[in-house]
């Protein structure tokens, strides 16, 4: 999601919010998606959809009944079963379900019965429509974008992170279970395009997607998502899109296209953009590893709204910026946060929102990296002094599960707290100045690829849904010590350290007290006069001789995360 820099004052959402903020019902875990086929006709005259999904799945445990998710303001028509073995296979035939508060509950036990079936399928087929919920405030409270261009011609686009992807089609809207491939077909009014997820293949005349059959003054278009892929991560692009293309060459070897969907009227603009899109592509793939989505594309669609991170087809609305405050910065900063989510939250998903910090603090301090790249070690820190902005009242990775709205609000119900975004920014800050620049490059390298083949892989097989703990493990890795006292008082509480010194016969102390009582072995940057000194702290406690100097600075620089460094 966005970066809190950019963000306005708003509130919180009204409307459904993902239903990972609290166990999973058995009728959900008891079945994995496999594979989605999305048809869909979206119709801007009456803000209306009508659509058909048919949803493969392995059934993992028996159960009765079968769980999906969707908003209810959608109407669902029927619903379908098959049991095939296969999915591309007839023998459809109808089953009851209930559709309220949000859920489609199925009534299938013939159909969900696990028996010795080491690998028991189904196929469900819904079909539904109406008219689902209008975005209030895109993209932080979601739904569909129904805008217009300067001409007067539809301007089309989802959003729904905060509150899922049921909002518009059924699915199981849940983050630990990605679709290892996704079709979407989409019928719109002749004139306009479909930008969406995946590679492009192709476009039909005079025909409506969702019926299978000729209808004049529609097209018909085609995507199909080829690697594993969340559901938020879905999404439609509508409008009398023109399209800015190249095949880029990546670190990897790989040539693939990089494709931007800018209005007619902003093409000049979107030119320039485009620039700056292939130099943060080179910057991320040398930090992070390869685009992970070289098998598709990397899109970017001119939205609406001001921007989301949906995979292989970044929402852009940030009106060709490349300025904070006044200040050019020579590149588009929404943009960037945007891309930098291809890898954390799409590459790296977060197993449940939990751990939502994976995606927008990797994500946050990528800014920091980029700023780095272009600018040196003056923008470094000048981009971590502006995010010294956050509430500090709950743990960033709490071990409990949390929905979207609880992780990314925290307990200020009228806007977003930060944590995750900018203190989980400043403790990656902090751990490079504890690993050093060599161990931790090579670790953020890790925590993106754990193994250094998966970077050659382009079948989805590198995508995996990680953990605070993983995180925590690769960096022990990297340094062969115990990490615990680092990642406890970092991202399990919320209480800062705090770092005391005094000068006592010519010698600087300094002691750290740790929130959490054990000792905390962060070692220190200590200024004398144009030389940096890095005192270690074992045991929480530093010493250093300052030879009769009085000129002694304590982290002059804001290189570790503590009390009166970091929080506002």
């Amino acid at each position: 999601m966005l970066p809190l820099l950019l963000i306005a004052l708003v509130q919180k959402p009204d409307g459904p919010e993902l239903t990972s903020g609290r166990p999973i019902p058995p009728e959900q875990s008891c079945y994995d998606v496999w594979k989605y086929f999305l048809k869909i006709r979206v119709d801007p005259g009456t803000r209306t959809i009508e659509g058909k999904v048919e949803i493969c799945a392995t059934v993992l445990e028996s159960s009765e009944d079968m769980v999906l998710d969707l908003d209810s303001r959608l109407t669902v028509a029927s619903v379908l079963m098959r049991d095939p073995g296969f999915c591309d296979m007839g023998g459809d035939k109808p089953v009851p379900f209930t559709h309220r508060d949000g859920e489609i509950r199925i009534h299938a036990p013939e159909y969900l019965s696990k028996g010795d079936h080491p690998h028991k399928s189904v196929v469900v087929t819904v079909r539904y429509g109406g008219q689902p919920r209008e975005a209030p405030r895109p993209p932080w409270d979601g739904g569909f974008v129904w805008s217009k261009t300067a001409s007067g011609a539809p301007w089309i686009a989802t959003c729904n992170q905060m509150q899922g992807a049921d909002l518009w089609w059924p699915c199981k809207d849940q983050p630990n279970d990605e679709a290892q491939e996704v079709v979407i077909e989409v019928s719109v009014p002749k004139g306009l395009v479909v930008a969406s997820n995946g590679r492009f293949v192709g476009a039909h005349e005079d025909y409506d997607t969702v019926e299978g059959k000729p209808m004049p003054g529609w097209t018909h278009y085609m995507w199909y998502v080829t690697t594993p892929i969340n559901t938020y991560g879905i999404a439609l692009n509508i409008a009398p899109y023109e399209t800015i293309t190249r095949d880029y060459t990546s670190v990897a070897g790989d040539t693939f296209p990089v494709t931007y969907w800018v209005l007619p009227e902003n093409v000049a603009k979107g030119k320039v953009l485009f620039e700056d899109i292939l130099r943060q592509m080179r910057a991320f793939e040398e930090l992070f590893g390869p685009y992970p989505f070289r098998a598709d594309k990397y899109g970017v669609a001119e939205t609406p709204h001001l921007g989301m991170e949906h995979q292989s087809i970044i929402a852009y609305g940030n009106e060709y910026k490349m300025d904070r405050w006044g200040e050019d910065r020579g590149y588009d900063e929404l943009h960037l946060h945007e891309f930098a989510h291809e890898w954390w939250a799409n590459l790296v998903t977060c197993a449940n929102w939990n751990d939502f910090w994976i995606h927008e603090s990797f994500a946050s301090y990528a800014q920091a990296l980029y700023a780095e790249r272009v600018g040196g070690q003056k923008a470094y820190f000048t981009e971590m002094r502006e995010q010294e902005s956050f509430q500090n009242k709950a743990a960033i990775a709490p071990r409990e599960k949390r929905s979207t709205a609880e992780m990314y609000f925290g307990d200020r119900p009228g806007s977003p707290g930060g944590d995750i975004y900018y203190k989980g920014s400043w403790v990656l800050h902090t751990l490079r100045w504890l690993l050093g620049d060599e161990t931790f490059f090579a670790a953020l390298r890790r925590m993106a690829y754990p193994d250094p083949a998966l970077e050659k892989a382009k079948n989805g097989s590198a995508c995996r849904f990680a953990t605070t703990d993983e995180i925590r493990a690769i960096a022990e890795k990297s340094t062969g010590t115990d990490l615990a006292w680092f990642f406890e008082v970092y991202l399990r509480q919320p209480k800062l350290p705090v770092l005391g010194s005094k000068v006592e016969n010519g010698v600087l102390l300094l002691e750290w007290q740790s929130p959490t009582g054990a000792p905390f072995p962060m070692p220190v940057e200590v200024k004398l006069g144009d030389e940096y000194v890095r005192v270690p702290c074992p045991d929480g406690k530093g010493r250093l001789e300052l030879g009769g100097r009085a000129d002694a600075s304590v982290d002059p620089r804001k290189r570790v995360l503590r009390a009166g460094n970091g929080a506002r």
